[in-house]
């Protein structure tokens, strides 16, 4: 039997949220944060720095959640007006805290600046709420209470607010509610769309209990399945979850690529490991961006060499020893290019396998031949080399993303001998 479901509603705030200036990764965060422990996010919006759009926006969303996460606004400047307004819409009036005071005392004292009024107004909080010390800034959390509804605002900088949620928000949250258990299984396809693999399992889909959901998370050539499980028997909810997980695996096991959530690059470098082997890049369009993502992984120094970011001709021939005929006759983005870059790449570095990639990222420079979007990826070891030619539509950004993703998927594919056509 299934618990009421917990819902919260995520507020950020700030005019450069709804301008772009600043992308907002936090609330992205929070929900993967608050799903973890058994709460669903219903809403996230955004509004500026606005009272009466802040104040609209904690009564609708009150409506739809039990659970209201506000973040930014906290600041000591005349735009950050969370914090007052939070003291107006609670019926309370501000005061000093002395704990907040010497916390914010403390951290201008080892800077060794002094502290003006502006920032002791910082340790000024609502007198209806409770503090949450905030250990990695000035400005303290704040919780709040409306009937059966709790609000908490946090600062707008990520590492404090992700400091809070772990010390405070989260622990304080499972300790309140009784909350049912959300558990997920997820894998990754390569080389079908989404309509095919619904197609493929749609009888199977069909049979699911009503408490568990299959949901299709594609990107331009590879599609994640998430099978997503809630009740209140963790062990027993768990084992009805990986029974139906086998099944999923079997349902698609002809384009299926990794059985477990993690990225590309998390299971190409596990990969590496258990195989005891390395790798390095030679990369023209993706400039560095898979060697970016591959050392975002922590020990990845154990099996990953290093990059050679061949942007220009010279760098191509001088470096990694592309002959000039090959770049005059059959241009830098060709297979002939990309295998001479890979070879060479393998000859300069002691790495056992190779990425090389070389490509029209846009937006311009494109030809009839090679529009923008058209890239090529060498991947293999010095013995044997396999090139494939890729075509993408979107932005530069998006281009060397993909460019990326697929040089990967390429490499690991590879390394585990399955098909590459």
């Amino acid at each position: 039997m299934q618990e009421q479901q917990i819902f919260a509603s995520i507020i950020t705030i700030g005019d450069e949220l709804l301008i772009g200036q600043t992308i907002d990764t936090n609330s992205a965060w929070m929900a993967q944060e608050l799903n973890k422990i058994g709460v669903w996010v219903k809403r996230r919006i955004a509004v500026g720095d606005n009272r009466e759009d802040i104040w609209r926006a904690l009564d609708e969303e009150s409506e739809h959640a039990q659970i209201i996460l506000i973040t930014g606004g906290l600041g000591p400047t005349a735009d950050d007006i969370t914090k007052p307004l939070l003291c107006d819409y609670f019926g309370g009036k501000m005061i000093m805290d002395e704990q907040v005071l010497e916390h914010v005392s403390a951290i201008f004292r080892k800077l060794n600046r002094p502290m003006i009024d502006r920032n002791m107004k910082q340790a000024e909080v609502p007198d209806v709420c409770t503090v949450l010390m905030n250990k990695r800034g000035t400005a303290p959390g704040m919780l709040f209470r409306k009937g059966d509804r709790i609000f908490v605002s946090m600062p707008g900088v990520p590492h404090e607010m992700k400091g809070l949620m772990h010390d405070e928000v989260l622990p304080l949250l499972q300790k309140e509610l009784q909350m049912p258990f959300i558990l997920h299984r997820t894998l990754l396809t390569a080389g079908v769309g989404e309509s095919f693999l619904a197609d493929k399992i749609s009888d199977w889909e069909t049979a699911l209990p009503p408490h568990i959901k299959l949901a299709y998370l594609p990107n331009y050539g590879m599609v994640r399945l998430r099978l997503t499980a809630n009740g209140t028997d963790r062990k027993h909810l768990s084992k009805e979850l990986d029974e139906l997980f086998a099944q999923l695996q079997q349902q698609v096991a002809e384009h299926m690529v990794i059985n477990e959530d993690i990225t590309l690059e998390e299971a190409l470098g596990r990969l590496l490991l258990s195989k005891n082997q390395t790798m390095a890049t030679a990369e023209s369009c993706s400039g560095g961006y898979i060697a970016h993502l591959l050392t975002s992984i922590p020990g990845s120094s154990v099996y990953f060499k290093g990059t050679v970011v061949a942007y220009a001709y010279d760098v191509k021939e001088d470096v990694l020893g592309v002959q000039h005929q090959t770049l005059e006759e059959k241009g830098a983005v060709s297979e002939e290019t990309v295998k001479e870059m890979l070879a060479g790449l393998l000859n300069t570095t002691s790495a056992d396998y190779g990425i090389a990639t070389s490509g029209v990222m846009g937006p311009g420079g494109g030809t009839h031949d090679k529009p923008v979007g058209t890239v090529w990826v060498a991947v293999g070891t010095r013995e044997k080399a396999f090139a494939k030619k890729l075509h993408f539509r979107f932005d530069r950004l998006k281009n060397i993303e993909l460019t990326a993703a697929h040089a990967m998927l390429l490499l690991y594919r590879f390394i585990k001998g399955d098909s590459l056509n």
